[in-house]
């Protein structure tokens, strides 16, 4: 192995274990009312009552899940059987399907919305907790909201994904994601975080060896194939932008372009989960086609790349953000495991070393929102809320000691 590589599992493994996942244990846990509490901000002060977010939830469950499966610590199997039994128990309707999009401190349905890339975190953390025990609640409740979603999301008449609907299915005039936002059907992060799901649920299914129904795991494993290598050419064909191999970030229905907004974090990311995707669908054809595509958006990316190994957000945003700088370790490491890129190697270490230098709270744990162009640390942001998960930072993590075993 590479020494710099072998250097570069050996932080990784200290950071995962020493440093990210043991905030959450120590800080974060809310042991009065259950699950996690919402919001730490950062300078540190815990918001006891804050709401608990759907997305928050089901990425605390897919990183300790994961953290499990890799490391088999019982501590993560704890955290994660504490996390999923929660989710399953305040966060999914039982009424009208899908998952609540956010929940008071006590566990009560707050925001009733049905926000597709919620449901899709929803299907990785449980897909990922059967994954790590081989548990058939969480896969059966993975496959239950697959279906939500190909039910109600899918547009059978243009292909692709809406973004929102109301708790009973029913239109939303609003269904941005955030208020960061444009207000548009359909969006490439959606979809991005269909096909990260899928993918993993696919695995799931395919590393089952339950013998209680066989047939219907194998009819299960053939749908999930399927959408996933449907998602695949609408990123190649619909969202993908021919003309600057950047992948667009808001579309109408019938696919017409609404923003020329470039997101580098995004790219970056797009592109190794894609290249998973196809290697993970298994099918030589559809890898032939993707994994031009998937070196193609990474070089896009690098327009955002900085001297400093540090990649920016989009246009428009100066802030050195946490996660685009996990994204872009993982990005660029895929490019030289797979396709043997020393120059992407050499990125992924110089951005591992700007998150080093100038992201990892050393003090409290975990990893600061950003770095402003000033070159201050951002301290009005989340230290741990709504959007701020160990999900980013120890899936980089967990990829390095996944990708380059000794």
């Amino acid at each position: 192995m590479n020494s710099a590589v072998e250097q570069l599992r050996r932080e990784a493994l200290e950071c995962l274990t020493q440093n990210i996942l043991p905030f959450w244990l120590d800080n974060m846990q809310d042991h009065e009312h259950g699950g996690w509490y919402g919001r730490m901000d950062g300078h540190g002060t815990l918001y006891a009552h804050a709401e608990k977010g759907a997305i928050l939830n089901a990425r605390i469950l897919w990183s300790f899940a994961a953290a499990y499966r890799v490391l088999r610590r019982p501590e993560y199997l704890q955290a994660a059987t504490r996390t999923k039994d929660y989710f399953l128990r305040h966060f999914i309707d039982s009424e009208h399907g899908g998952v609540y999009w956010s929940v008071d401190y006590m566990g009560r349905p707050l925001d009733t919305k049905k926000q597709f890339y919620a449901i899709g975190f929803a299907i990785y953390g449980l897909s990922e907790y059967a994954r790590a025990t081989g548990d058939e609640e969480a896969l059966r409740a993975s496959l239950s909201l697959f279906d939500d979603v190909e039910r109600h999301a899918w547009d059978s008449v243009h292909g692709g994904y809406i973004e929102a609907l109301a708790r009973d299915w029913k239109p939303l005039a609003d269904m941005r994601l955030s208020d960061k936002d444009e207000n548009y059907p359909k969006s490439q992060n959606t979809h991005l975080h269909i096909i990260e799901p899928y993918t993993n649920l696919l695995r799931a299914l395919s590393s089952t060896t339950s013998p209680s129904a066989p047939s219907s795991i194998t009819s299960c494993r053939a749908t999930v194939a399927s959408a996933v290598r449907r998602l695949l050419l609408l990123f190649t064909t619909r969202i993908l932008n021919p003309a600057t191999h950047h992948l667009d970030l808001f579309f109408d229905m019938d696919w017409t372009r609404m923003s020329t907004t470039e997101s580098y974090g995004h790219d970056i990311e797009c592109s190794w989960l894609l290249h998973e995707a196809a290697l993970v669908l298994g099918d030589a054809g559809v890898l032939r086609q993707v994994e031009p595509v998937v070196q193609q958006v990474a070089v896009a990316s690098l327009k955002g790349l900085l001297p400093c190994g540090a990649m920016i957000h989009e246009s428009g945003d100066r802030d050195l953000h946490w996660w685009v700088q996990a994204e872009a370790v993982v990005g660029f490491l895929n490019l030289y495991q797979h396709f043997g890129d020393e120059a992407a190697l050499q990125r992924a270490l110089s951005a591992w070393q700007f998150i080093k230098d100038h992201l990892i709270d050393r003090e409290q744990g975990e990893w600061y929102w950003s770095l402003r162009a000033d070159g201050s640390v951002n301290l009005d942001e989340d230290h741990a809320g709504f959007w701020k998960c160990p999900y980013h930072n120890s899936r980089m993590c967990l990829e390095i000691l996944e990708r380059f075993q000794s």
